[in-house]
């Protein structure tokens, strides 16, 4: 030690007292910078990677080629958002005189006509789960009834707040759940996987001490987790799937386990490939590693759990297996409830509480919040109330039948098909299909001029659909099988040749190593969702019906934009 210090202090001997000051503050920064990247759970080479690609993009040259490429790709996806719109014009200005009742629907509808993709025919993987005239009157009468009513204020609507703990009750039930087992319902998947997150981050903070928590996750995790992690500073750990059976490599998952770990997760079944995480050895971990479980079954979990009712087996996963300690499952898919309403499940209220948020010491009062939104519809509840209601476990168990019925039809008919296979085994409603024979994305292309609205996957090319009830229509499944067959006969005549239009942009941007620049791709559709065109003009006559409310004069306030 006194050598050391000796050595120090000649070190300094012939130096001023504010150079001693500045390279004793210098050395203590560099120092706690260098504690904090050594800590950060991203690899260093992951780092370095966005760093290299962070500089490049601001060299001169490349910068500008990539802007130039952004540029037309916003003007392009402009001109289509305009195109599509043209056929009825852009509303841009707040009419004086408010519109009649039959003019707001007829204008409805021409909206609703501004697709054509043919959806109510069986014709798009997932997105429309079901589509009855029974239904839809039933849930349009309920909604209407408890349109203005809002669960935050419990006071004035504690009806609402009753049909939310049944919902929750009703489900823990389906999934198996004890006595304990607690919830919300939510806006969505996405909701509930991220309250489920902000749970386990602040219980790791508050009952663990973790200051720098990352999640274990498969790759096939819904992307709702790395939403999450971007939300709530949580670092997302991905895991490898097996190579052949497309579910969690559980070896990987339990090396990428550390101190900082807040949660594990599980797919029952993944979004990609349908295929289904095994639920029971993820909780082996948790239990080893005294860290909570999620399940996401926002996908398919009003499949799963009637399953074994339809006459089919799956592996347990749901609160049966001790170490699952929330689920995620969404209403407004399998659940058939309008969209806006999922579930989340927590085996104990201890994770719930960390769930909520809770201000204590603003002037406006106490006030507590269980979900993200503060006020909620009380609409949504009463909808997804009603709909459990109206199928009931006989009406569930016939209607998952049918659709796993569909989903095995197409699969077995698949896998027959030279020139494609599925990834893995579809444990539910999704098949996913690839091929070593030709570019993939040439299939969804073709199925797509025939009508077929798929779904794309990437790291490997792929596409799959989701089987729904609309799928369980006479001759949905087999115009599909046969649409499938003969675009498959005549690719494998040519398999070398490349893919062209929108497709082939897929397969680009795989191949793109900046994911930002891809990043970029997506935000500029985002914003044309929601673009107007700046030529704005006045209603022409025609349009004067659509304007007048009972004898009211027309009004020059509601302008159309017509390029």
């Amino acid at each position: 030690m006194d050598t050391a210090r000796n050595q120090v202090n000649s070190l300094f001997a012939k130096k001023e007292p504010w150079q001693i000051a500045a390279i004793s503050t210098a050395s203590t920064l560099f120092a706690v910078w260098f504690f904090q990247f050594l800590i950060k759970e991203e690899s260093w080479t992951t780092r370095a990677k966005k760093t290299f690609f962070r500089v490049a993009r601001k060299i001169p040259s490349i910068k500008k080629k990539i802007d130039t490429e952004l540029d037309g790709l916003q003007k392009n996806f402009e001109e289509t958002m305009t195109k599509q719109g043209d056929k009825i014009g852009y509303i841009v200005k707040l009419p004086e005189d408010g519109w009649h009742r039959k003019d707001i629907l007829k204008k409805i509808d021409e909206y609703l006509e501004l697709g054509n993709i043919k959806w109510q025919e069986g014709y798009v993987s997932g997105a429309v789960y079901h589509f009855d005239s029974k239904i839809i009157d039933l849930m349009t009468k309920v909604y209407g009834k408890t349109s203005y009513t809002n669960p935050l204020h419990a006071d004035i609507f504690p009806g609402i707040c009753k049909m939310e703990a049944e919902v929750l009750r009703m489900t823990a039930n389906l999934f198996n759940g004890s006595s304990s087992t607690c919830g919300s319902i939510t806006t969505g998947g996405t909701e509930s996987i991220l309250l489920a997150c902000k749970s386990y981050r602040d219980y790791g903070r508050d009952v663990n001490g973790i200051k720098y928590p990352n999640m274990v996750v498969p790759t096939t995790a819904h992307s709702a987790f790395d939403k999450a992690a971007q939300y709530l500073g949580i670092t997302v750990k991905t895991v490898k799937l097996e190579a052949n059976t497309y579910k969690v490599d559980i070896k990987a998952m339990e090396r990428a386990i550390n101190g900082n770990t807040i949660m594990l997760v599980g797919s029952a079944p993944n979004y990609p490939y349908g295929t289904m995480d095994d639920i029971e050895k993820i909780a082996k971990l948790a239990r080893k590693y005294k860290i909570p479980l999620h399940v996401d079954c926002c996908l398919g979990g009003f499949l799963t759990v009637f399953m074994e009712r339809a006459g089919y087996s799956l592996p347990k996963f749901d609160f049966s297996v001790k170490g699952v300690t929330s689920i995620s499952a969404d209403t407004h898919k399998y659940g058939f409830t309008p969209k806006g309403s999922s579930v989340i499940l927590y085996s104990d209220k201890k994770y719930r509480h960390h769930q909520y948020t809770v201000t204590t010491n603003w002037p406006g009062g106490i006030y507590g919040s269980p979900t993200v939104s503060g006020s909620r519809a009380g609409a949504t509840v009463a909808c997804t109330w009603a709909c459990l209601l109206f199928h009931g476990l006989d009406g569930y168990v016939e209607s998952t039948k049918a659709i796993i019925d569909t989903s095995r039809y197409i699969e077995d008919k698949l896998r027959k098909i030279y020139g494609i296979f599925i990834f893995g085994t579809p444990a539910t409603s999704v098949i996913a299909i690839g091929s070593d024979v030709f570019d993939i994305f040439r299939l969804s292309d073709g199925m797509h001029q025939k009508g077929w609205n798929l779904n794309i996957l990437q790291f490997p090319s792929g596409i799959h659909i989701c089987v729904t009830n609309m799928h369980t229509r006479p001759g949905v499944a087999d115009n599909f099988i046969n649409d499938v067959e003969s675009i498959v006969a005549a690719l494998v005549l040519d398999p070398q040749a490349p893919v062209e239009g929108k497709m082939a942009l897929y397969g680009v941007a795989q191949e793109i190593p900046d994911r930002s620049i891809v990043g970029d791709f997506t935000k500029l559709f985002l914003d044309s969702l929601t673009f107007t065109p700046k030529r704005p003009k006045k209603f022409k006559k025609s349009d004067r019906s659509e304007k007048i409310k009972d004898n009211q004069t027309e009004s020059n306030d509601v302008t159309l934009i017509d390029e």
